[in-house]
């Protein structure tokens, strides 16, 4: 285990500045504005930010602290902060990442109005952010020339999730993170097990699934090499502060992923925080060697246009899907531009999953982030690293900084809705100026983005209905983690290929898993998980 905190001991952190006078009737006015901007999601965040933060604790202690909390906020911390931030006369809520245009924005459709869809296809993919274009790359490369792929999508490329994110590649839902998250759900669905077994078969979930995540890292890497993909690409890590009474968590976390084979998970002292991000801490920071920042976005149009160069791939943005029908040798795909008939479908549908497959309700859980950006930002903050505290991941991105939090349920029809948290933004400024110290920033665009969690937090890969209706989900924000490497596992499968390794086995990545626990083939427990 390397701490990496003694290698860089001639280095003085400089102290964040004391903090400004603030009158109180400006205090006043600030609390105002708060309670006036409050809107339905504030009240569902303030659920999670108690769950979350006071997880021991009876509810009326626990909603007792968060209103002292909250107050404290809203007389202090936020007035405060909001000497440093300005707000545009108007805050666009398109992401940071869509803001320039995009570039397949109402394809094909913009340059070919008399276009239809394609009668008859192998494969239709519903959704085009990173699992479709993924699958649009990989179907591209390895299907014959008479092999075809519709990819059709409800608005425009990375419009969704995909565009609407903190911008890392990341391993993954660390080792230690990933088997926690499997065993409490395992408490209610493996009743039969004991708990040594029910921990055991967690270790073996985690291991599959880190696996997974850092072939799925490596592969971007080198698509993206090979491709020459012009998407910001830079592996600097990505550092995630702790406070003092989560290091023995953190040291445990470290731990057991080096026991069972996975590294990538270590930790840094606060001196190498300061160096890599320009963050003040005053504990051990967990680092994530092996993570990636990049442009979201332009990954997603990377990839399509690779597919589409092939004449393998058609796509066609702003064509909601309807309804899937069953035909026997066939489905047919209904859209609001027509029917296409096709032998295989693949679900890229996320956070939207419910919405077209009800038996999905509860199990792919629409949970909501946001985020928000604008010009200026701390000056020590550094570029292209993924930064988190607590309650906040930060980044600078060129002259532009951005900041975000959130991990809210919302219901299923709130999928994908823009419904951002000005109280929570404004949090989000108090956070960066209590790590990073005093600093001008005038924020321009503020947005909210939904991905999808299982209950268990483990995503699911294969086939839902026993016959060639496939999906791939249920991420819990770790799509760039997943989607690469589980499109092309699907690819392979559809095609019949074996020469590649298949990382998502049906034991452990398999929608049975939670569409019929009683009667999923689940794994046969191992004497080494890794």
């Amino acid at each position: 285990m390397s701490a990496g905190s003694d290698s860089n001991m001639a280095i003085v952190v400089p102290q964040p500045p004391l903090r400004l006078q603030v009158s109180p009737l400006d205090r006043l006015r600030c609390v105002a504005r708060l309670i006036l901007e409050l809107r339905t999601h504030d009240f569902r965040a303030a659920r999670t930010f108690v769950r979350s933060r006071y997880p021991d604790s009876p509810w009326p202690i626990a909603w007792s602290r968060f209103t002292g909390w909250a107050l404290q906020q809203m007389w202090s911390t936020i007035p405060e902060a909001m000497t440093d931030v300005t707000f545009a006369d108007h805050v666009s809520r398109i992401p940071m990442w869509l803001a320039e245009g995009n570039p397949l924005a109402n394809h094909p459709w913009t340059e070919a109005p008399t276009q239809t869809l394609p009668i008859d296809v192998d494969v239709l993919v519903i959704g085009a952010g990173f699992t479709g274009a993924s699958l649009a790359y990989h179907w591209s490369k390895k299907a014959g020339s008479d092999q075809s792929m519709a990819v059709v999508e409800m608005d425009d490329p990375a419009s969704g999730a995909s565009g609407r994110n903190e911008g890392l590649v990341v391993m993954g839902r660390y080792y230690a993170m990933v088997r926690d998250t499997v065993k409490k759900s395992l408490a209610s669905v493996r009743s039969d097990l004991h708990e040594k077994q029910q921990q055991k078969m967690s270790e073996q979930f985690a291991a599959v699934y880190s696996r997974a995540a850092y072939r799925n890292a490596e592969m971007v890497e080198q698509t993206i090499r090979y491709e020459q993909f012009d998407c910001d690409y830079a592996r600097t890590g990505w550092v995630q502060a702790r406070t003092k009474d989560e290091q023995a968590k953190l040291d445990e976390s470290i731990c057991a992923g080096e026991q069972a084979g996975f590294s990538d998970w270590t930790k840094i002292g606060p001196q190498d925080v300061y160096t890599k991000t320009g963050m003040h801490v005053d504990e051990m920071a967990g680092f994530s060697r092996a993570a990636a920042s990049f442009h979201p976005a332009k990954w997603v149009w990377s990839l399509i246009k690779v597919g589409l160069k092939s004449n393998r791939v058609q796509l066609f943005t702003r064509t909601r899907v309807q309804g899937i029908k069953d035909m026997g040798d066939h489905y047919l795909v209904q859209t609001n531009r027509g029917s296409i008939r096709a032998k295989h479908v693949v679900s890229a549908t996320e956070s939207y999953t419910p919405m077209l497959h009800r038996q999905f309700s509860g199990l792919i859980q629409p949970t909501q982030t946001q985020a928000a950006s604008g010009k200026g930002g701390p000056e020590t903050l550094r570029p292209n690293i993924g930064i988190s505290g607590s309650w906040i991941f930060a980044g600078r991105h060129g002259t532009t900084t951005m900041i975000g939090s959130d991990s809210t349920r919302v219901p299923d029809h709130h999928a994908g809705r823009f419904q951002p948290s000005r109280f929570l933004t404004k949090f989000l400024c108090g956070e960066l100026k209590r790590l990073f110290g005093s600093y001008r920033l005038r924020i321009t665009h503020e947005w909210s983005g939904t991905v999808g969690y299982t209950p268990d937090e483990y995503p699911i890969v294969g086939t839902f209905d026993g016959k060639r209706q496939h999906i791939i989900a249920g991420m819990a924000g770790s799509g760039t983690a997943v989607s690469f490497n589980a499109a092309r596992c699907i690819v392979n499968r559809i095609l019949d290929l074996h020469d590649e390794p298949d990382d998502y086995p049906n034991a452990y990545f398999g929608p049975t898993r939670l569409l019929d626990p009683k009667h999923h083939s689940w794994p046969e427990l191992t004497s080494n998980p890794s």
